[in-house]
């Protein structure tokens, strides 16, 4: 299967006046093929969420490059939708006109964007609540909406950094399947960061485990379980084997970012 999104070399360090600099990335090398979905774990402060935002062009990336489809990345664009922890919704829109943001943005007629977001809206389970506003939604409906509005542009990559985090267990678990069924229909390639481990194992066709900072990837782990999957399989013998396997492997990198700071103080 083809690449779709390659990482080469990419590294971040910030630069803070009057301290030394913080290499918070050392060089990394990622390649997406197409429909993959890569769940991300690691320690705290590994810098999972900064490869993700470099991807997004969020961020700028200290060497190295991106590559979509073959083209570098310099800056955010249509053909990667961003779903972060937090809602990010425009409190002052409908749930339908925080869907049609991008399609507004990107010169769509009206029709065809209530056309497009009503599709979408449906798709995650919110039908019915097109013209509420975000503060009328709980959190985990917050959240669908933030997923509408990011499929409904069509991008080539989701990315979505730690997006059930802020959710209790079982709606984060509801949204868990929420997505892998809309990731099977949509035949999208989601880049995923997380610190669950059972989400994780859950979600991934493949895990990957970053070290502890300067973050890379110590470990490209595949998932052999078959779609589409159901929760149950969260208490099957491969499904345990896997997410002992990870457990052990984040744990070393925990304890590793844990001295470093206890020697660094």
């Amino acid at each position: 299967m083809a690449n779709i999104l390659s990482v080469r070399g990419i590294s971040r360090t910030f630069e803070v006046a009057g301290r030394a600099p913080t290499v918070a990335l050392q060089a990394t090398d990622l390649d997406v093929a197409e429909n993959d979905f890569i769940t991300i774990l690691g320690p705290s402060g590994c810098g999972k969420s900064t490869l993700l935002r470099i991807v997004a062009g969020l961020d700028k990336q200290s060497s190295g490059e991106v590559l979509l489809d073959g083209k570098r990345i310099d800056g955010p664009g249509a053909d990667r939708g961003m779903v972060f922890q937090s809602y990010t919704l425009f409190p002052w829109l409908t749930v339908r006109d925080n869907v049609c943001f991008g399609l507004r943005e990107r010169g769509l007629p009206r029709q065809q964007q209530l056309e497009i977001a009503d599709a979408f809206l449906h798709k995650v389970g919110l039908r019915g609540f097109e013209s509420h506003y975000p503060k009328q939604l709980s959190g985990g409906m917050q959240q669908r909406t933030a997923l509408a509005r990011a499929l409904a542009n069509n991008p080539r990559i989701l990315l979505m950094d730690e997006p059930f985090g802020a959710l209790d267990h079982q709606t984060r678990e509801l949204m868990q399947e929420l997505l892998l069924g809309i990731w099977e229909s949509e035949k999208k390639t989601v880049l995923f960061v997380t610190h669950d481990i059972d989400e994780a194992v859950f979600m991934g066709s493949r895990v990957m485990v970053m070290s502890a900072r300067p973050g890379r990837i110590k470990l490209d782990r595949a998932v052999p379980i078959p779609h589409p999957r159901h929760y149950s399989l969260k208490t099957t013998p491969v499904f345990a084997e896997l997410k002992a396997e990870l457990t052990e492997q984040v744990r070393a990198e925990v304890i590793a970012s844990q001295n470093a700071t206890t020697t660094a103080s």
